[in-house]
């Protein structure tokens, strides 16, 4: 305290001598020149990495007083800053250590993936990694170029490496890229276990496989959209077979004597200019873009209109998809010219809809009153819905279907008679399985607009639809009409989720088929407990993720595994339909009978 004293006592003294001599000189004024950065919107590349926080610019100005301080003034404002820093000197504070995000929600994308990593490096190993806090540590740094060789073709159509064993246990994930393929690629975004590496040269390629001259889309490589169009329709295939083998392998806990060989996967009549609904999407103009700066008729460099870039959020600028109706990417090119023109009077992002229909304005009661002339321009001409509120028709077999354009409805029409085909051929075979009884009555859960409950409606005396949707189940009831069906045979209703059998309790579940067709994220325990306690004969699930399928099939047959004969689940049949060609999606059928 002495010390200190002293030295601020000697610093008065000199600021008390010199201050009269700096008084009578003059200093020149620098003046400081601050440029701001230009705004410019990401490019695809640093979309992809991580975010980068502005650099935060502090300005310290020094004041300077004309009045010497006293020199008991000043031995006051030491003790004084002594007492603060008694009182507030802040410990360093110790680095909380990053807490890892949770594990990604089971049988989503994000979790598929995941657990592929985890066979491809080793359980064990993957869970010493993130005891030790290392699953998002990756060993390369963002934008590096490597060159990686793809071991295995994941379930969303990515390529996985592996990283050097000098590098430690990680994966490299490389879209479009192929089983022993040598690719240079370089490191984007990390993930839990893995990065992702954006291809830039095959160095070796698959040639057994791959086959460049098969892809139609100048966009494919960076569109989002489509993963397979290098392969041929049959490797696609046996791919998409693979999947289900692969979930029903990781999802459920069945041994291999309770799945049944998988069948060959359902090639779709159309592989391109198949897709019915298309979702296309642009943001509005950027604060830095100006209207007079945009010749007229010319879209800007900014305006993307499009779908997104794969592994990223960005959008890609795209003109028409070969895997979309000629009637969408008609359509969809008249509009880009409109949203080019009138850009400026966006005030949001857009979101499109492009949806695939028989023309609605034809009288459809008048169009299925026998006799049906399907050639006629009531089942041959297709008109673009562009409102979402709208309805939009569709003749699937010897059924027409009505429902709201914005709402849920299989986007390839060409492939559905033979998934419906399917559907019937399985249960006509329970007529020469078991107890050899034709079932009598049918439960359509999440039946939608109606797709089975009509297609199959000719093969029960009764046929329930269950939906929690009202909206949906008004479209059923349309349809019903629409086909000449009774309502004393088919009804349709909205269920209470917590209670959705109630409304079929008469129904004998021995003569009963179910089919449910559930969203990606498959039943729920509530669901499955009910179905358990209706027991039906019979039941047909329909999956657009064959991973929530397995999971819930291993929960059917396990539960009830030590039941009484005759109250025993099976599985008896699992099937892949190929809904979207080119993509690495796969739809799926499995069969479960009680024996």
């Amino acid at each position: 305290m002495q010390s200190l004293r002293a030295y601020t006592r000697l610093y008065t003294q000199f600021r008390t001598a010199i201050t009269p001599a700096l008084a009578s000189r003059s200093f020149p004024v620098r003046q400081m020149s601050v440029s701001l950065p230009q705004t410019r919107p990401l490019s695809d590349t640093e979309v992809e990495g991580p975010a980068l926080k502005k650099q935060k610019i502090e300005i310290t100005t020094l004041e300077q007083k004309d009045s010497p301080v006293p020199e008991e003034t000043a031995t006051e404002v030491v003790i004084s800053l002594e007492s603060a820093q008694s009182a507030n000197v802040q410990k360093p504070k110790k680095k909380k250590k990053r807490k890892d995000p949770p594990l990604p929600e089971a049988c989503t994308g994000a979790d598929v993936l995941y657990q592929e990593i985890r066979e491809l490096l080793g359980g064990d190993v993957v869970d010493k990694v993130t005891q030790a806090g290392g699953a998002f540590q990756s060993p390369y740094n963002f934008g590096e170029e490597v060159e990686v060789k793809i071991e295995t073709i994941s379930s969303n159509g990515t390529g996985i490496a592996i990283a050097p064993a000098e590098k430690g246990p990680w994966a490299i994930i490389v879209p479009f890229s192929l089983t022993g393929e040598t690719v240079r690629v370089r490191i984007g975004k990390t993930d839990r276990m893995y990065s992702v590496g954006h291809p830039l040269e095959i160095l070796v390629k698959n040639t057994e496989l791959r086959d460049d001259s098969r892809v139609q889309c100048k966009y494919f490589g960076t569109c989002g959209g489509c993963q397979y169009q290098m392969l041929s329709g049959e490797t696609q295939l046996d791919l998409k077979r693979n999947v289900i083998v692969k979930a029903f392998k990781t999802y459920s806990q069945l041994p291999e004597s309770a799945i049944p060989p998988i069948e060959s996967t359902v090639e779709s009549p159309l592989v391109y200019a198949y897709r019915t609904k298309i979702t296309p999407h642009f943001e509005r103009p950027p604060k830095y873009a100006k209207k007079e700066d945009v010749k007229d008729g010319e879209q800007p460099p900014w305006l993307k209109i499009g779908f997104n870039v794969t592994n990223s959020n960005s959008t890609l600028d795209i003109e028409e998809c070969p895997i979309a109706t000629s009637v969408l990417n008609e359509q969809y090119k008249i509009d880009r010219q409109k949203i080019t023109k009138n850009i400026f009077s966006y005030k949001k992002g857009v979101s499109l809809l492009y949806r695939d229909s028989l023309d609605p304005t034809i009288d459809a009661k008048e169009m299925m009153t026998p006799p049906i002339d399907k050639l006629s321009d009531a089942f041959t001409r297709h008109v673009c819905v562009t409102d979402q509120n709208a309805t939009a028709r569709e003749m699937i077999g010897d059924y027409l279907f009505e429902y709201t354009a914005g709402g849920f409805f299989q986007n390839n029409n060409s492939v559905l008679p033979l998934m419906v085909d399917h559907v019937k051929g399985l249960i006509k075979s329970s007529e020469t399985s078991g107890s050899g009884r034709r079932p009598t009555h049918l439960v359509d859960t999440y039946c939608g607009a109606g797709l089975f409950a009509i297609s199959l409606s000719s093969m029960f005396d009764k046929v329930a639809g269950i939906e929690l949707s009202k909206s949906s189940i008004e479209s059923a009831k349309r349809n019903a009409e629409l086909n000449s069906i009774s309502s004393e045979k088919i009804s349709f209703l909205a269920g209470d989720a917590s209670n959705i059998f109630a409304t079929v309790k008469e129904f004998p579940p021995q003569d009963t088929v179910v089919v449910i067709d559930p969203p990606r994220k498959g039943c729920d325990e509530p669901f499955l407990k009910q179905l358990l306690d209706f027991r039906p004969n019979t039941v047909v699930y329909v999956s657009c993720n064959v991973h929530s399928q397995a999971r819930d099939v291993d929960a059917i047959v396990r539960r009830t595994q030590d039941n009484e004969e005759g109250k025993r689940y099976r599985l008896e049949s699992l099937r892949g339909f190929d809904l979207f060609p080119q993509t690495a999606h796969v739809e799926s059928v499995a069969l479960l009978r009680l024996y």
